[in-house]
């Protein structure tokens, strides 16, 4: 693959991954995008941490179970790498948060 080859890849997935974002955030409709996350902590006793990471399990396992072999079109690729995507940038929101906001209280 050539650079501008994997740039395209890399430009169209984030942009793939933005759009699923943003989506996303008018779906949950709430002024706090790591809400899910909070509650969660709360309803679990864990932190938000812990919590997004839960969640996130369930994605990697499907990545590992679908580069395990089997039929997959573009359109499930493009979906679980999304997912992971999104789960380590909210991983990221998660960690840049105020320190109060990752206790889970």
């Amino acid at each position: 693959m050539t650079s501008e080859d994997f740039e395209k890849v890399v430009n169209s997935t984030l942009k793939r991954c933005t759009d699923v974002l943003v989506v996303k955030a008018r779906e949950y409709a709430t002024e706090d995008r790591l809400h899910n996350f909070q509650v969660a902590a709360k309803l679990e006793d864990i932190t938000p941490l812990q919590a997004l990471a839960g969640m996130m399990a369930k994605h990697t396992v499907s990545v590992y179970d679908m580069c395990r072999g089997g039929k997959y079109t573009a359109a499930m690729w493009d979906e679980k790498i999304c997912d992971s995507i999104n789960y380590l940038l909210l991983l990221r929101a998660l960690v840049e948060a105020p320190k109060h906001d990752q206790s889970g209280s």
